[in-house]
């Protein structure tokens, strides 16, 4: 079944004729995703050319789904464009909207997350500053690379891409029914608990591994999620062991203060929860297996 993204997403993009645009489409066409068309209200009616095929451009996401049957859109815009191009999403009722842009002010995020909650939380928001979501063998929207990993039963969701990518080579052997990359950012629309949620519900899921960074309470509040609702083995990673106190890393939301959100304090909170953790990607990929062999 997979979450969120399956092999039946269709899938826009917002942008899909700048830079980032053209590329991570190609790429998404080249993993067998179905992409039905793009959005820029400057080019509407011209095509974008791929080596899979053209894609027509549409002058909004309202014009694209009434042509396409979109349910998908990803945003390649500019920061300083992404609120009004969210705002579009939200505004269309599309269900899904993933928004790669990394650098997008926190008000702006704040705006258009409020946004969606006011008229009813009819679009799925993942991201911002995310890789975006895979699901191996049925559909890839964002910029996940679609040829380090397969299609299995192991649910992966994190607030790193690039840690995103290793954990997918660790278990590449395995596969993934989902690998979710949630973004790093202090507002962020689906959330670890999200996910853990939906693998909980997904009959492709056998187990979950969730990553998460030091700063913050999400992981301590994910950990409390588990213990109540999740059933399913989960294994974690932290990152951030090693960061000096009170250092920013490179995440807008991992900051730590005061000695909270401490990696060691998040892997207490989570093994407290049942949930395993390991020190490093390779100790965490360790323990899945060793969790899925018992």
């Amino acid at each position: 079944m997979a979450i969120f993204l399956n092999e039946n997403s269709r899938i826009i993009v917002q942008g899909m004729t700048g830079g980032e645009g053209m590329k991570h489409t190609a790429r998404m066409l080249a993993s067998g995703s179905t992409i039905v068309g793009g959005v820029n209200a400057r080019k509407a009616g011209t095509t974008a050319s791929f080596e899979h095929g053209d894609q027509p451009v549409f002058g909004s996401v309202t014009e694209a789904m009434e042509a396409t049957g979109a349910n998908v859109t990803v945003l390649f815009v500019p920061p300083a464009f992404a609120k009004d191009a969210a705002l579009e999403a939200i505004d269309s009722g599309i269900e899904l909207a993933i928004i790669i842009t990394e650098g997008i002010p926190i008000h702006d995020s704040a705006y258009f997350w409020a946004h969606a909650v006011a008229t009813g939380n009819k679009t799925r928001i993942i991201g911002p500053n995310c890789p975006g979501i895979i699901s191996p063998g049925k559909s890839n929207a964002g910029i996940i690379p679609a040829n380090i990993t397969k299609a299995g039963r192991i649910g992966l969701v994190s607030k790193s891409g690039t840690l995103t990518y290793q954990m997918m080579h660790e278990l590449r052997d395995l596969g993934f029914s989902s690998a979710i990359g949630i973004g790093g950012d202090p507002i962020i629309g689906t959330t670890h608990i999200d996910a853990l949620e939906a693998f909980q519900a997904d009959d492709e899921t056998d187990a979950i591994v969730m990553i998460g960074e030091i700063g913050g309470d999400a992981e301590e509040r994910a950990g409390a999620y588990i213990a109540e609702h999740v059933t399913k083995p989960v294994v974690g990673y932290v990152a951030g062991f090693t960061a000096p106190e009170g250092k920013t890393m490179g995440h807008a939301g991992a900051i730590v203060s005061d000695g909270a959100g401490t990696a060691d304090g998040k892997k207490i909170a989570l093994e407290a929860a049942g949930v395993r953790v390991g020190k490093t990607p390779s100790e965490t990929a360790r323990l899945l297996r060793e969790v899925i062999a018992e």
